[in-house]
């Protein structure tokens, strides 16, 4: 199923992960919001929100899908607010929001400051329970128009092993927050036709969050475009029969019949990948 004159609104879209899902749609024909906080170039990481919404309209130009840069630090409640409304009108709805935008600090109780633990909590739990609140009437709307909506967040399934929690609690917290929205959106919003779904990778992605993790070699890992192909099968199934799913992309590629998954490692022909946290 093509998401082809579908509106995406995507956290976190200047690069990685969200990018990647960014152009994926933008393929099928989709209309993105790329919405994140860069908009001067970054001294370490790439792509700026307009960057990157000019090599998505160029990766859907054959298919006729826009882009729409939004700059928002999604701390900003007013402010979600503001572009939920601003993405809506400028492409007459919002079909899809991919809670991407995320915080990371793999660090102890002592060796967190208390500044990066708001950090992780003010984007990763506030952030995405703001951009879910700000899209919620247009993807009402998309549902009564029979549009098929979803929220989709990158977030790992709920697992309570305490081996998951002991060496970055706060983090695991922030992470699992936006699980709970899932968990709770995903029953709160289902009479609504509102798809509400996790998304976790088998294996770590190779993306700029990789310098928060350290010893961590780029080549033990995947590519973003694992992500992007797992999200865009969840994204184009049936919102009313698919949703409260806490997904593993190998689990959503196999049940489209996608098994051979050497084209997403960073190192052709590695099939030795290092495996993602959260996951015994």
């Amino acid at each position: 199923m093509s998401l082809k004159g579908k509106t995406l609104f995507i956290t976190g879209a200047s690069r990685g992960i969200g990018l990647a899902i960014a152009l994926r749609a933008a393929r099928d024909g989709a209309n993105v919001a790329v919405v994140a906080k860069t908009e001067q170039p970054h001294p370490k990481l790439p792509g700026t929100i307009y960057t990157a919404a000019e090599e998505i309209a160029q990766a859907g130009a054959h298919a006729g899908a826009q882009a729409l840069p939004i700059p928002l630090d999604i701390r900003d409640d007013a402010r979600v607010a503001e572009a939920a409304k601003r993405a809506a009108e400028h492409f007459g709805g919002i079909d899809i929001l991919v809670n991407n935008a995320s915080a990371i600090s793999l660090t102890g109780t002592a060796e967190t400051p208390m500044k990066r633990f708001d950090l992780m909590f003010g984007v990763n739990v506030r952030g995405t329970f703001a951009c879910s609140q700000a899209c919620l009437p247009y993807l009402k709307a998309s549902a009564q128009a029979g549009r098929n909506p979803h929220i989709l967040n990158l977030s790992p399934p709920l697992n309570l092993n305490p081996r998951w929690f002991r060496s970055h609690v706060a983090y695991t917290m922030a992470k699992y927050g936006m699980s709970m929205c899932v968990l709770g959106m995903a029953e709160e919003f289902r009479s609504d036709g509102i798809a509400v779904n996790a998304l976790w990778p088998r294996t770590v992605i190779n993306t700029a969050a990789l310098a928060m993790i350290p010893g961590v070699d780029p080549k033990m890992c995947r590519t973003p475009e694992i992500l992007a192909d797992a999200a865009h099968a969840i994204l184009a199934r049936d919102a009313r029969k698919h949703t409260g799913n806490f997904y593993i992309d190998e689990e959503v590629l196999a049940a489209e019949g996608i098994t051979d998954l050497g084209r997403y490692a960073v190192l052709t022909g590695n099939n030795k990948f290092l495996p993602d946290l959260f996951l015994d």
